[in-house]
């Protein structure tokens, strides 16, 4: 790798800004010229707009792994190759309490599923998911009895990253397509998607039928 020095710009025109500035600042620009001299300089915009710039520009991931697809989650941490850092996503915060987003990277198993469940409900609003890789999303080549077929069985995701196991330049792709959501559409939010306001984490409940009853029944009567 070849590395060049080049000029930023003229010397002429950095001493010509540092004039305006200086004349600006002492009231020596008026009408046309101090028009021009804010229109450049000066940017307007909504709250609304600030907020959603600042939220997807500064995601904290929860540090959460669950199969080989956390290896690659890993490696856009840190390395020079992929840096993560480049877009505000790099501070994996070890608590849910101090996260908002969530990366499911690997297989779910039915086991696992509320113990996800518990940390996202931990985690600050507002807050997103992104399924990594194909086992987090469909189960994968692992569809069998023991493993969830998709994580939004029971949990709201964002965006889904295919693979198995994705590249990854594939999740900070994912990475990107949700900081865009965040900042073009923050109004769509799992909330209003799935009608989910003031839900929480509920445990399974198993109802007694009542054939077991009556077999209760019999065998205390014998």
């Amino acid at each position: 790798m070849e590395v060049t020095r080049q000029k930023v710009g003229e010397p002429d025109a950095f001493r010509s800004r540092q004039l305006h500035a200086r004349q600006m600042l002492r009231g020596g620009l008026e009408g046309r010229d101090l028009h021009e001299f804010v229109e450049q300089r000066v940017l307007t915009t909504t709250l609304e707009k600030a907020q959603n710039w600042a939220r997807a520009n500064a995601m904290w991931p929860a540090t959460f792994g669950l199969a080989c697809c956390a290896i690659e989650m890993i490696s856009v941490v840190g390395s020079p190759r992929n840096d993560m850092a480049r877009f505000g996503a790099e501070v994996f915060r070890a608590s849910p309490r101090q996260a908002d987003m969530l990366i499911l990277s690997g297989r779910v198993s039915i086991k696992m599923a509320p113990v996800i469940r518990r940390i996202y409900d931990q985690m600050l609003e507002p807050k997103w998911v992104i399924s990594m890789g194909a086992c987090a999303s469909s189960a994968g080549m692992f569809n069998n009895y023991a493993l969830v077929a998709g994580a939004d069985r029971f949990l709201p995701v964002d965006v889904y990253v295919p693979g198995c196991p994705p590249r990854p330049e594939a999740l900070m792709h994912g990475v990107l397509k949700l900081q865009k959501r965040i900042t073009d559409h923050p109004e769509l939010g799992w909330r209003e998607r799935y009608q989910g306001e003031g839900t929480e984490e509920r445990g399974f409940t198993f109802e007694t039928e009542p054939a077991d009853e009556e077999r209760a029944a019999t065998t205390e009567g014998a």
